[in-house]
C-alpha cells in the first residue's frame, strides 16, 4: 500500500496505479469521467477500486494537463443577458444538474460581450442566449474556427452552429387570451424606452388580442419599463395605483410577472384574486413560487437545452456530413400553463 502523502506532496497518477494495483493507463480511463463505471475492459469492480484509491490518496485529475492531452477543457460557457431573469437561471439550473455527472463545470458569461470574451477563452461548447445584429457576422467567424455553439434565436438559420428557436408570439395570444375569458380591463407590462422601440411580437400579441376582442387598447394600461426587475416593479405599482385599475395584466417575461405579483402583494391585494398577473418564459423558478406563476412557454425548454449543448461538448461539436447530419434547428411549440396567479374562468367567475 501506498503511504500516505507529506503536506505539500500532490498525490500523482502513479501513486493512484499502485494503491489500486493496476496500471496508470487504467487509473486514467477510470479518472477520466468519460462514463459513470467501467469501460471497455475496466470491470465495475475495478473501476470502484480505482476511485476508492483515488479517494484515500486526495487524488484530483489535472485538468489542465488533461485538456492539453485531449483538446477538453470539461467546461461549457453560459452566456447570459441577465443573470436574475428566472429564464437565465432556469438554464443555469438545468445545465448544471446535467453537467455534474458528466463531470464537466459551466461558467457563466454574464455580459452580453460574448463575441469578445470567446477570442481567447475556450470551453467544450457555449450557449448564447441573446445576439444583436452586429453581432451575427462573429457567430459565424467563431464557428469556422471550431467553435461548438448553441444559440438561442428566433430567425437565425445554422450556420456551423445549433440554433434554438422558440417563436413567442402566437404562444403569448394564448396569455392574452386567457385572461380576456374572464376581464376586460387588461393590462400589459413591457419593456421600452433607453433606444428599446414599444413592440415586438410579444406587445402585438396584447393588441391584436385585444383587438380581436373588440376592446380598444388603453394607453394608460401598457405599462413600459426599462426592462429591470425594479422598473417592471415600479411600472406594476402604477398600474394598480390607477383609480379605475385594471383586474389581470399580461407580462411579456415570467421575470416582470414575478416583479408584478410582488408589487400586487405590496398593495395588499391577493393574486388570482383580486388581480390575475401571466408571465411568458414557463421558467422554473414561476413555477415554484407561492402563488405558482401562470405562464405561457414551451414543454421540457431548459433540459432539452442542456441535453443538446453537453452532447455537444462531449461530442465534440456537431456532426458534419451525411445525411440529416450538422448544426441543427431545434424549435418548441409554445402551450399555456394555468396556475395560481392566474387560474381558470368561467362565465360564473367573470370580473366584469
Amino acid at each position: 500500500m501506498v503511504k500516505a502523502t507529506g503536506a505539500g506532496v500532490r498525490p500523482t497518477i502513479r501513486m493512484v496505479a499502485a494503491e489500486a494495483g493496476v496500471s496508470t493507463a487504467t487509473v486514467s480511463y477510470v479518472m477520466s469521467g468519460r462514463r459513470g463505471e467501467g469501460g471497455p475492459g475496466v470491470s465495475d469492480s475495478t473501476a470502484e477500486k480505482v476511485k476508492s484509491a483515488a479517494e484515500r490518496l486526495g487524488y484530483r485529475p489535472n485538468q489542465a494537463a488533461r485538456a492539453i492531452r485531449t483538446g477538453r477543457t470539461n467546461t461549457v460557457i453560459l452566456s447570459l443577458t441577465m443573470l436574475s431573469d428566472p429564464w437565465s437561471l432556469s438554464v443555469i439550473e438545468a445545465v448544471q444538474r446535467a453537467a455534474a455527472p458528466l463531470g464537466i463545470t459551466p461558467m457563466i458569461l454574464g455580459d452580453a460581450d460574448w463575441a469578445r470574451v470567446l477570442q481567447s477563452q475556450n470551453a467544450d461548447a457555449v450557449f448564447v442566449d441573446a445576439v444583436r445584429g452586429p453581432d451575427r457576422g462573429a457567430l459565424e467567424e467563431l464557428a469556422g474556427r471550431g467553435t461548438t455553439l448553441v444559440v438561442f434565436d428566433e430567425i437565425l438559420e445554422p450556420a456551423g452552429f445549433d440554433v434554438i428557436r422558440s417563436v413567442a408570439g402566437p404562444g403569448c395570444k394564448l396569455a392574452v387570451e386567457h385572461l380576456l375569458n374572464g376581464h376586460r380591463e387588461v393590462a400589459c407590462l413591457v419593456p421600452a424606452g433607453s433606444g428599446r422601440p414599444l413592440g415586438g411580437p410579444r406587445y402585438h400579441a396584447y393588441t391584436s388580442a385585444l383587438e380581436e376582442a373588440g376592446i380598444p387598447l388603453n394607453k394608460d394600461f401598457v405599462g413600459t419599463f426599462d426592462g429591470t426587475t425594479l422598473g417592471a416593479y415600479a411600472a406594476t405599482m402604477r398600474l394598480l395605483s390607477l383609480k379605475d385599475r385594471p383586474t389581470a395584466i399580461y407580462a411579456v417575461t415570467d421575470f416582470a410577472a414575478v416583479s408584478a405579483i410582488n408589487a400586487a402583494q405590496r398593495l395588499g391585494l391577493t393574486v388570482g384574486r383580486d388581480v390575475d398577473i401571466i408571465g411568458v418564459g414557463n421558467t422554473i423558478e414561476g413555477e415554484r413560487m407561492s402563488p405558482s406563476l401562470s405562464t405561457v412557454g414551451p414543454v421540457d425548454f431548459f433540459d432539452r437545452i442542456a441535453h443538446l449543448l453537453l452532447k455537444r461538448a462531449v461530442d465534440g461539436g456537431a456532426p458534419r456530413g451525411g445525411a440529416g447530419a450538422g448544426p441543427a434547428v431545434m424549435d418548441f411549440p409554445w402551450h399555456l400553463f394555468v396556475r395560481e396567479s392566474a387560474p381558470h374562468r368561467t362565465a360564473a367567475t367573470r370580473l366584469f
